[in-house]
């Protein structure tokens, strides 16, 4: 069972990166810019976001094993979908319907394993569940390049169908898990305000990157989704049943986590997008070589990650984040200054430290964010930062991809993402010196 939760992890994973390559392609199949093929990747973050507090009722109103199996059958009906698109809006279209599937399908699977596994077993069934998230990465952009090179960016949908109907008859057999005699309430009101409210923001944030944008039309989306977004937030806080418990906010360290780890989110998640739009429409460069150059964003991830633990163990966390944020704004400098006429070697450099700095910052967020939640809270605390870490990964692809229609240029637009990482300074200087001490192990 878990390594067939493990499985849909990797292609929820696989398939939320390995469209980057792909996206001058598809922008060129649908007779639209590049940049506005972001919102196919934005959308599906997003719609896994805001479902993703759902989740949990889900599992217990209608049982683990039936929530898994409908997860995976409506992701793969979506992937079919996607492959046949014949336009922008209905890619869009599939790719919301494919986060209804992810949001469901990666959280439910990894309750089943956990409320399935031992307490000796617990630590083996997690390391197998965080494996696809380091290795996903890796095989996605260069996979989706060779995929696009050599094939059509719609084989890049259909190698999910295979997985998925494969998965789909090992999950009959596998995932066990009925539903709760009593099921809590759902906070549908809670749901549907933060629904839309986040995908007014999204829509309005599109809206500002289209020529002959119309002001008042914004102006009146901004105004909406603050308004929904207003109300939603009063709403949980007054709630008795809140979707998401925003009182456990009043946690210094998981406030500073979800505001500057939000911030820090959406930025690296911005990089990748960026730098397969740049090598292939700005270098010209093949969606297979574009892929192979970001895949090194990756392994420099994987590649700093045993470091990670000792740095915060010898520095302590506030330390680690405050130097990675200045590293990074310089990291951002160097992505601002590559150019054509550079060696491969050294933008295969550049692109590596990059995704060794991002490595660093966001294992030490994640370190830091349970670090004083206690009892209770810490349902609540995980529920509302992996929300806000999803939905910083696809506000961040939708806002790069508005600065660079706004900006013009590869280099102001990484600028501009290195003046937003400098902005996390601000929240790291005011940790105090011991934050998350007893949880790193700090000497």
């Amino acid at each position: 069972m878990t390594l067939l939760v493990s499985g849909a992890l990797f292609m929820e994973i696989l398939d939320a990166t390995i469209i980057a390559p792909a996206v001058p392609l598809m922008a060129e199949s649908f007779g639209a810019q590049p940049v506005d093929v972001g919102v196919a990747i934005s959308a599906y973050l997003v719609t896994v976001a805001v479902l993703i507090p759902a989740t949990g009722w889900m599992a217990d109103r209608f049982g683990v094993r039936r929530v898994f199996l409908v997860a995976i059958a409506l992701f793969t009906i979506a992937s079919i979908g996607c492959a046949a698109s014949a336009s922008l809006p209905t890619l869009v279209a599939m790719r919301v319907l494919q986060g209804i599937g992810g949001a469901m399908m990666v959280p439910v699977g990894r309750l089943a394993v956990l409320r399935n596994s031992t307490k000796s077993d617990l630590v083996h069934a997690i390391a197998m569940l965080t494996w696809p998230a380091l290795t996903a990465p890796i095989l996605a952009i260069p996979l989706g390049g060779a995929i696009a090179t050599f094939g059509s960016w719609r084989w890049i949908f259909v190698i999910n169908i295979p997985i998925g109907i494969i998965g789909f008859l090992f999950a009959l057999r596998l995932i066990r898990g009925s539903a709760a005699p009593e099921a809590r309430p759902l906070n549908w009101r809670g749901l549907v305000l933060s629904a839309l409210g986040i995908a007014t923001a999204l829509i309005t944030v599109e809206r500002l990157r289209m020529h002959g944008v119309e002001w008042h039309t914004v102006a009146i989306g901004a105004s909406a989704a603050g308004l929904l977004l207003g109300c939603a937030v009063l709403h949980l806080l007054r709630s008795s049943n809140p979707l998401v418990q925003l009182r456990v906010l009043h946690v210094r360290t998981l406030r500073i986590t979800v505001s500057a780890g939000g911030i820090y989110r959406a930025v690296i998640s911005a990089v990748p997008f960026l730098l397969a739009l740049q090598f292939q429409l700005e270098f010209g460069w093949s969606p297979l070589a574009s892929g192979a150059v970001v895949a090194a964003l990756f392994l420099g991830n994987v590649a700093i990650k045993p470091a990670t633990t000792p740095l915060m163990r010898r520095f302590g966390i506030r330390n680690v984040l405050m130097v990675n944020a200045f590293a990074s704004v310089g990291g951002f400098a160097l992505l601002a200054v590559l150019r054509p006429s550079l060696p491969i070697a050294a933008i295969t450099a550049i692109v590596f430290v990059s995704g060794a700095l991002r490595s660093i910052g966001f294992t030490a967020y994640a370190t830091l964010a349970f670090s004083d939640v206690r009892g209770d809270d810490l349902t609540h605390a995980n529920t509302l930062n992996a929300t806000v870490q999803e939905l910083a990964s696809g506000f961040g692809i939708a806002i790069a991809a508005l600065a660079l229609s706004l900006l013009g240029s590869y280099s102001s637009t990484y600028l501009f993402l290195g003046v937003l990482m400098a902005g996390t300074l601000v929240e790291a200087f005011r940790l105090p010196g011991d934050a998350g001490r007893h949880v790193s192990a700090q000497a």
